[in-house]
């Protein structure tokens, strides 16, 4: 597990402002400026997940496309999660990378809200690999707001169902499947302890996810099937879901010690780490990436 960038993290990728770029959501990666670095040159593989078998929501760009790219250089076949078929070419593309690092990539296309369509990708995961050993629950949905009056009912409800309920279903329908010592990753946030008052929904939910991590965690170990789950927290990271939901993205990051916000490259070992029997000992924990963004 390994990055050839060194020197002065503060100094590692670009820093705002940068060019006023917006999007519609989902976003795309070949629209931003800079375009994100998801390790596609940097990360090296030390077959920390050799034969495992993950399942990455989200997997099209960003954290998820980073993931996808280190756990396959470690080993790892990937299925890659995503939602729309504006997304098509990005999903392309990660797929790409996990073929070229020499791993199977199945690519999903579906609405994680609806709950048969998180139960049918892992029947389709099993059927294809007859087990599987990860999950990553990275996908997420946001979208700032001002006032609190212009969040309806249909926005706070889509906001639980994609960044809360989908992880339920997954692990739900997924646990009979799982390995023994298998691991479930949820992808949290800096929210959660700092909240950004013009994302009201998105930090509810992503606070929510950390008790669910906590509780299912507990649950699992004392079942005695040595599934671990854990949470990753990052602060801002440079993904197309930025210009697409942010409307000042000029500024983003600027808030955080290193002045910057991360690149998604910068997350993807920690959840290797996770994923890793070098994590063995942890369960039930969050790992802070947050720029110096302090969570407690």
């Amino acid at each position: 597990m390994e990055t050839t960038k060194e020197g002065n993290s503060k100094d590692l990728y670009p820093s705002p402002p940068f060019k006023k770029q917006a999007q519609s959501p989902p976003g795309l990666t070949d629209k931003m400026v800079p375009r994100p670095d998801h390790g596609e040159l940097t990360y090296q593989g030390s077959s920390l997940l050799e034969g495992k078998v993950v399942i990455i929501t989200g997997a099209d760009s960003g954290i998820g496309k980073a993931v996808a790219i280190a756990m396959a250089r470690e080993g790892a076949d990937i299925v890659i999660c995503y939602k729309d078929s504006i997304e098509d070419q990005d999903a392309e593309d990660t797929a790409d990378y996990v073929r070229k690092a020499g791993r199977k990539a199945i690519l999903y296309k579906g609405d994680i809200r609806d709950e048969q369509v998180c139960k049918d990708i892992i029947e389709t995961t099993v059927a294809k690999f007859k087990k599987f050993d990860i999950l990553v629950n990275n996908a997420a949905y946001q979208m700032s707001y001002k006032n609190l009056q212009e969040i309806s009912a249909d926005e706070w409800n889509m906001t639980f169902e994609i960044n809360l309920s989908a992880m339920f279903y997954l692990v739900k329908h997924g646990q009979q499947h799982m390995r023994e010592g298998g691991s479930v990753i949820n992808t949290t946030s800096v929210n959660a302890y700092d909240p950004n008052p013009t994302l009201i929904p998105y930090a509810a939910s992503k606070a929510a996810i950390q008790n669910f991590t906590a509780n299912l965690a507990q649950k699992f170990l004392n079942e005695g099937n040595g599934i671990r789950v854990n949470a990753v927290a990052p602060g801002p990271v440079w993904t197309p879901l930025i210009p697409s939901t942010i409307p000042d993205h000029e500024h983003f990051g600027d808030n955080t010690p290193l002045g910057r916000p991360a690149q998604p490259a910068e997350l993807a070992a920690v959840y290797v780490f996770l994923a890793s029997n070098a994590a063995s000992y942890i369960a039930g924990a969050t790992i802070p990436v947050t720029g110096g963004r302090i969570t407690i």
